[in-house]
């Protein structure tokens, strides 16, 4: 959350000449409602099932570069469909997720004791993030396209 994944993942695709696709873009456009009202009206099992085949339909359709949310992770299945393409984990430190995006409660899992929500959604999730990325991209302290050529560098893909 805030890691910059939309705006790296446009980036990198622009660089790359091939287009870009977020999976919550997909599901909100597919629902007609905001992630955060899917959580609340629906709950979060609800929403994970929404992402499950947002994601795997995304995967089978686009050639490029696919944004996926902090939590599409969580599913099995998932990981599998993520272990053929190149998956880069943008991963920063809590200091950095106050700075960007001040934690605040708009983020459906991080309403209340954003800070410590957000440390232990990273606990629970990095595991998962490393085991399914090509590559590791710290954020902190880098500007979007020093991210994006970081990425670029790290999965050794060629510009367009």
């Amino acid at each position: 959350m805030g890691v910059g994944k939309s705006t790296v993942g446009r980036l990198l695709a622009d660089r790359l000449g091939v287009g870009y696709r977020d999976s919550d873009d997909d599901i909100v456009a597919g629902q007609g409602r905001a992630v955060s009202d899917i959580f609340v009206e629906d709950g979060e099992p609800a929403f994970r099932a929404l992402e499950k085949e947002a994601v795997r339909r995304a995967l089978a359709e686009h050639g490029g570069v696919l944004a996926l949310g902090g939590g599409a992770v969580l599913d099995a299945d998932t990981r599998a469909l993520l272990a053929a393409p190149p998956v880069v984990y943008l991963s920063m430190d809590v200091e950095e997720a106050v700075r960007r995006t001040g934690l605040n409660a708009a983020r459906p899992l991080l309403a209340v004791n954003p800070r410590k929500q957000w440390r232990e959604l990273m606990e629970a999730r990095r595991h998962l993030y490393e085991e399914v990325a090509t590559a590791v991209v710290a954020t902190d302290g880098r500007t979007p396209e020093e991210v994006t050529q970081a990425v670029l560098d790290a999965v050794e893909l060629k510009e367009a």
